[in-house]
């Protein structure tokens, strides 16, 4: 069961990193020239965790639910 825990906190953590510089990547591809490439890269940072974490976390609890069930 602890292996369940730590598979699911990592993957909860790398699922928030990836977001964060997925997201940093892609306002300043979508922004950077309209808002310069810092402003780009900062709001991409904050708002891409948005969709990132909540999927991570949903994915997270479906496993669990899973492998509880069976």
């Amino acid at each position: 069961m602890s292996g369940l825990f730590v598979s699911g906190l990592l993957a909860i953590v790398l699922g928030l990193i990836f977001s964060v510089v997925g997201g940093a990547i892609g306002g300043v591809v979508i922004g950077g020239k309209a808002l310069g490439n810092e402003l780009a890269a900062m709001m991409g940072g904050f708002y891409g965790p948005l969709a990132g974490a909540v999927g991570v976390v949903i994915g997270v609890i479906g496993v669990v639910v899973a492998v509880l069930a069976f």
